[in-house]
């Protein structure tokens, strides 16, 4: 597996600065590697809805920039990179603890990236939600890596 083309700082840099409702929400990379990362959303009383749940906008958030953060460790940072479509599915009733967000690049293309997205509550080993995105990608310089490792011959 390669290096992300940008390191967990500046990602973490740009969230905060460039997506500031998400970026207030203190989460921090764990993990990055190109087309993959591994982000924590910090427990927060404010992220609680009735009945003790982690609510879902939250989470939701989490998933986005998740996803917006490994389409980026591939291809730099190319802000404008915007979301097109996302699904999420809560799975179970997330505990009140921090939530972890795993995601990877399925697919990436010279227009669109495609990726999933799992979310655990701390602690748990199963899953509380399971997204999937698409992400649009504007013209910038050519992406020469896919998470495969596939190379295209006519970058090189």
């Amino acid at each position: 597996m390669s290096a992300p083309v940008v390191s967990a700082e500046e990602l973490e840099a740009l969230i905060r600065e460039g997506v500031p409702l998400v970026g207030n929400y203190g989460i921090t990379i764990e993990q990055l590697g190109a087309g993959t990362v591994r982000m924590k959303l910090p427990y927060n009383d404010s992220f609680v809805r009735p009945g003790g749940t982690v609510t879902g906008p939250a989470m939701f958030g989490l998933a986005d920039v998740a996803l917006y953060a490994a389409v980026l460790s591939l291809i730099g940072r190319v802000e404008l990179a915007v979301t097109t479509s996302m699904t999420i599915n809560f799975l179970r009733r997330p505990a009140p603890v921090a939530i972890t967000a795993d995601c990877r690049i399925l697919k990436m293309g010279k227009r669109l990236a495609y990726g999933e997205v799992l979310l655990f509550s701390e602690g748990d080993p199963e899953p509380v939600a399971h997204a999937t995105g698409t992400y649009s990608i504007p013209p910038h310089d050519p992406v020469t890596l896919a998470v495969s490792g596939y190379h295209d011959p006519e970058s090189a």
